[in-house]
Parts: C-alpha cells; sequence; structure tokens
C-alpha cells in the first residue's frame, strides 16, 4: 500500500479531534519588526526597488509554530500566490498533528482509511499539487522551497537535502533517484516529492521521514473499500524507514538546522530561521479564507474525480446469509446513481426503491447517509422487524464510505 510519501507529478502545472495539538493560537509577532518588513516587501505590493533590493536578502528560511495541516497548506497557498520571488527564493519548514494529505487528484476512499482516521483524530486533507499520499506527524518534517518557474529545480533541492545530512551523519547512504524520491540504503524511500507550478511561480515541497509511527502511517493509508473504480492518481507503494532508526542522534530538530544551515551556504545568506504564525493576518492578509477552504467537505471530498463503487456483502439474518449487491456512481463526492439490491423476500423492493431514491443526490459519506436514512426509516410502516432489517442494511453500507 501507499508509503506516506507525495509521488512526483509534473504532469498537473497549475494544479491529508478537530483541534490539533500544538496550535499556537493568537500570537502574531513571532517575527521582528524589521524582518516583518523585509518579509512584506517580498510580496507583490509597489514599493520601490531599490528599496527593495536593499533590504531584502536572496533568500528567507521560514519555519511554522503551527501543527494543523489546514493552516500550513494555506501557508504555502499563500505564499505562492502573493510572493514576488523574481530575485529571491523561500525555505519553508512545517511539521503537523497526525493527518493523511491527499494529492490534488487522488481519490481518499482509495487511499486511506477513512472509518479508522475518524476513530483515532487523524485529519484527512487535500494539497493543491499533483502526487501521491503521505502521512503526517510530528514526526515527519515537511519541506517547502519556493522559486520562480524558470528556476524551479527539484533535483537541486533533494541534493541540498542529501548534503545536510551527510554533513550531519557521514556515513549516511541517502540517494536522490530519477523519481525525486530520497532512498536511505538503496531501498528505504526517507523522502518523496510533489509540486505545483504556476504561471510564474513554483513550488516542490517533499517529506522527511525522522520517527513517524509507522503504525499508524502504514494502517491509515491501507484501504479497506472494496470495488472502487476510478481513474484518480494512485499512489505507488514503497518500503520506508525512519532516519532515527539509522541514527538516534538524527532527531527532527537536528534535521532542520542541518538543511536550514546548508540552504542559507547555497543562498549565501544569514543562517537563521523566522518562526511564523499562520494565524497572523497581518502577515499573511487573507489566510484565513484560504485556511477555511482547504477544511471544507466540498474541497476535500468533493473534488474527488468521478468514481464507481461495485460490491456485494453479505448479512446474517436468523441464521440465513443473505446477499447485498451495491452499485453507486459518484460525482463531486455525491451520489449520482445508487443501486442497492436486497433479498425481496427480506426487504419489500419499495423499501430499497425508496432507499435508492433517498441516497441520490447526498454527500457519499457516513453522517449524511445516516441522516436520510434515518428520515427515511421515520415513514416506514411501524414494523419491528422491517425497521431491524433496515438498520442492518444501512450499517452495512455506511461500512463502504
Amino acid at each position: 500500500m501507499p508509503a506516506g510519501f507525495w509521488e512526483s507529478d509534473a504532469s498537473f502545472p497549475c494544479a491529508s479531534p478537530q483541534e490539533s495539538a500544538g496550535t499556537t493560537g493568537s500570537r502574531s509577532m513571532l517575527i521582528p519588526f524589521s524582518m516583518k518588513n523585509c518579509f512584506q516587501l517580498l510580496c507583490n505590493h509597489k514599493v520601490p526597488a531599490a528599496g527593495f533590493k536593499n533590504t531584502v536578502k536572496s533568500g528567507l528560511i521560514l519555519q511554522s509554530v503551527s501543527n494543523d495541516v489546514y493552516q500550513n497548506l494555506a501557508v504555502e497557498d499563500w505564499i505562492h500566490d502573493h510572493m514576488n520571488l523574481e530575485s529571491k527564493s523561500v525555505l519553508f519548514f512545517w511539521r503537523n498533528s497526525p493527518s493523511v494529505v491527499i494529492g490534488r487528484h487522488q481519490n481518499p476512499w482509495q487511499e486511506c482509511n477513512l472509518n479508522l482516521m475518524r476513530q483515532e483524530g487523524i485529519k484527512l486533507s487535500r494539497r493543491r499539487s499533483g502526487g501521491g499520499t503521505v502521512y503526517h506527524d510530528m514526526g515527519n518534517i515537511n519541506l517547502t522551497f519556493f522559486t520562480t518557474k524558470n528556476k524551479y529545480d527539484r533535483m537541486e533541492n533533494l541534493k541540498l537535502i542529501v548534503r545536510a545530512l551527510n554533513a550531519v551523519q557521514p556515513q549516511l547512504d541517502v540517494q536522490a533517484t530519477k523519481r525525486f524520491d530520497l532512498l536511505l540504503d538503496g531501498q528505504f524511500k526517507i523522502s518523496g516529492t510533489a509540486s505545483k507550478i504556476g504561471r510564474t511561480t513554483a513550488y516542490h515541497h517533499c517529506t522527511l521521514l525522522c520517527s513517524t509511527d509507522g503504525t499508524f502511517l502504514s494502517s491509515s493509508l491501507k484501504s479497506p473499500y472494496q470495488g472502487i473504480k476510478s481513474n484518480a492518481t494512485a499512489s505507488i507503494p514503497s518500503v520506508v524507514k525512519n532516519l532515527l532508526e539509522k541514527d538516534p542522534t538524527l532527531t527532527c530538530e537536528v534535521l532542520v538546522n542541518a538543511v536550514a544551515a546548508e540552504y542559507a551556504a547555497y543562498h549565501q545568506i544569514d543562517h537563521h530561521i523566522n518562526l511564523i504564525n499562520p494565524e497572523d493576518e497581518t502577515l499573511f492578509p487573507g489566510i484565513s479564507r484560504k485556511t477555511k477552504e482547504l477544511q471544507t467537505w466540498e474541497w476535500i471530498y468533493g473534488r474527488t474525480p468521478k468514481f464507481s463503487v461495485n460490491t456485494s456483502f453479505t448479512v446474517l439474518y436468523e441464521q440465513s446469509h443473505l446477499e447485498i449487491k451495491v452499485f453507486i456512481n459518484i460525482k463531486n463526492g455525491r451520489i449520482e446513481i445508487c443501486n442497492i439490491e436486497a433479498p425481496d423476500h427480506w426487504l419489500p423492493v419499495e423499501i430499497c426503491d425508496k432507499l435508492n431514491s433517498g441516497l441520490t443526490g447526498s454527500k457519499f459519506c457516513p453522517t449524511e447517509t445516516s441522516m436520510v436514512t434515518n428520515t427515511l426509516l421515520r415513514t416506514c410502516p411501524q414494523d419491528h422487524k422491517l425497521h431491524s432489517k433496515w438498520n442492518i442494511l444501512c450499517e452495512k453500507i455506511k461500512e463502504i464510505m
């Protein structure tokens, strides 16, 4: 199953408890005033060219103080949309509480175990770049390299990370591949790549596995759903390993500082990591709107490419095994066609027809299905056996969502 790393995907040029632990609240003055002025000059505001050149150096290193996946993805969007990167570049470090991040063109039902994630409070998010699915937690470092479209160079960025790793541990055997992954000892994937290339600006982001929970990584990214047919981008399985397993001194803090130092040396800037708060509207005007959009059901699920589910399951009722057939077409995350067939001697045809018509047009999710089925149940005859069968059927249907 997917290894939890973003795959390179250059074919999409323009193109995952609800409150995360570690979110910092309303702290908004983490950046020194002089640096804040410098940062704002990087944005697409009309400022004198001479002042821009005299104030801003050739690169900037940022690190988020938030562990919320939606806030950090919003920072990526904001920098891509608002910063002038013509003669400057930006490196952005961020880490998240447990989350699964799918690519822009992926199907979450194919990529992850949504039921498990709901039970464990693991967030699901969809990023704006293409590629495969990744599991994030505090043992995973995310790095985003921002440049102009003309200066975009994924391999150069990966070589920079390799140099940083070798600087702290010369014995590490880490190599970049043609797929823009990083392999440890020639076989274990420790980093994968995705990107977004806009009209004039671009970013390349990648992961770096330090001490991620391997159990949650593998279980979250193992889809239990059967019978899905989709043209969505599929993740590629890989064998992974934490850098901390190779060397216990390679903590997230050590790795962040090492990459920052190498980036600073490459761009001839001060080795200084500037902390930013993604909730700071004075620094990122309009960013709360971007964050909210990334949290919506319409973006996370509704942007899934059209797909179908063709499956069946058995129910045990009064010592009999009965087969239930299900065919559902889903478009924009909503049920477009619904055909659930149960043996008519078990459940009357008119009841199944009522269920099919009731679910058509609703969101393909267990919460909305519960609302629809509970409403329909109140219209059924007050028959205890019939209600029992209805409940069994509806619970089974929610399991495929």
